[in-house]
């Protein structure tokens, strides 16, 4: 049975994570060095006109009232007018955070998927040598860092083989008439294939050694030795015994790392040039772009904490023994 009341206490903590960070991302930008009006003002310009411009931002206002409009505009999505490019943050965040949802989300759910089949695979065969094999090559594999990955990609297959492209994520004189119809496009998919291979190679090894050392746990269980005594199948002993009850600590790996690779990729997306939400984050950062730069972090922390609060709903699927009040039967 649903327990509301739980789901409310979590639905409010995530809404108060929100309001603390919210209010950080304001305090810490107004400390770092830089003049947020040096992109959008010209020396050239009157004393008066320079004043105008600050106002137009409303920078001219005490912290505090900057702070309460910040503060509504937020709670209304509204982030502002970036200082560089001159137009709405909503929209430049929306375009990226697009991009990078079809380049992170791709590489994660073919991860994720080979990882956790992968992982339980080599925990039933704990001990042999095949085992032994796999996980030399998957802690290689976890050793290389990702965007070094991508050099080498690129080099061997872009570069020397001339089987994809260099970078980008479409072709020079392809034109789409929507994200739909870009998204569906083979020139899309063909620049997709380098940056989430070199993604997925890197991080299919978290959840492999998280299922394995899960299933080495969950295969000394009573309930294990039951179903072997039964004479079920290894596959359904694997999948439908083990694997569902060593796969929790892997949803929470997932659901938390789609929030972390949401911004956490600028190394990737510098690589093959990807116009991702990661680069955009680092560079309004280093143009004090305050709206874009507060606007990308913030929805690196909204995802963060909102697929923290579904991985806790999902616990209680996946293993009917926990209940949504941090009980267990």
């Amino acid at each position: 049975m649903v327990n509301k009341r739980y789901i409310l206490r979590r639905f409010a903590l995530m809404v108060t994570s929100l309001f603390i960070v919210i209010s950080v991302l304001f305090v810490l930008f107004r400390l770092v060095p830089g003049d947020p009006m040096a992109t959008v003002q010209d020396p050239r310009m009157s004393p008066e006109v320079q004043e105008q411009v600050v106002e137009m931002y409303g920078l001219d206002e005490p912290l505090w009232q900057q702070y309460l409009l910040y503060m509504f505009n937020v709670i209304q999505l509204d982030f502002g007018v970036s200082y560089y490019y001159g137009r709405p943050v909503t929209g430049i965040v929306g375009d990226r955070l697009v991009n990078t949802l079809s380049l992170m989300l791709t590489a994660y759910v073919i991860s994720y998927s080979i990882g956790t089949y992968l992982g339980a695979h080599m925990g039933w065969l704990r001990g042999s040598q095949l085992e032994r094999i796999e996980m030399i090559l998957v802690l290689f594999c976890r050793s290389m860092p990702v965007f070094w990955v991508g050099m080498v990609a690129l080099y061997l297959f872009a570069f020397q083989l001339e089987l994809f492209p260099l970078g980008g994520m479409r072709g020079v004189t392809a034109t789409y008439d929507s994200q739909f119809e870009k998204f569906l496009s083979l020139d899309f998919l063909y620049h997709l294939v380098l940056p989430v291979f070199s993604l997925s190679l890197f991080y299919t090894g978290l959840p492999l050694l998280l299922m394995r050392n899960n299933v080495l746990e969950v295969l000394t269980q009573d309930y294990i030795e039951t179903a072997e005594a039964k004479g079920l199948s290894e596959r359904r002993i694997v999948i439908w015994h083990a694997a569902r009850n060593a796969i929790l600590p892997v949803v929470t790996a997932f659901a938390i790392a789609i929030g972390f690779a949401i911004g956490g990729q600028v190394l990737i997306e510098t690589v093959f040039s990807w116009p991702g939400l990661g680069r955009e984050m680092v560079d309004a950062s280093l143009r004090s772009d305050y709206p874009l730069a507060q606007a990308t972090f913030f929805i690196l922390s909204a995802i963060v904490i909102t697929m923290n609060f579904f991985a806790d709903l999902a616990y209680t699927y996946l293993d009917p023994r926990v209940k949504l009040g941090g009980e267990q039967q």
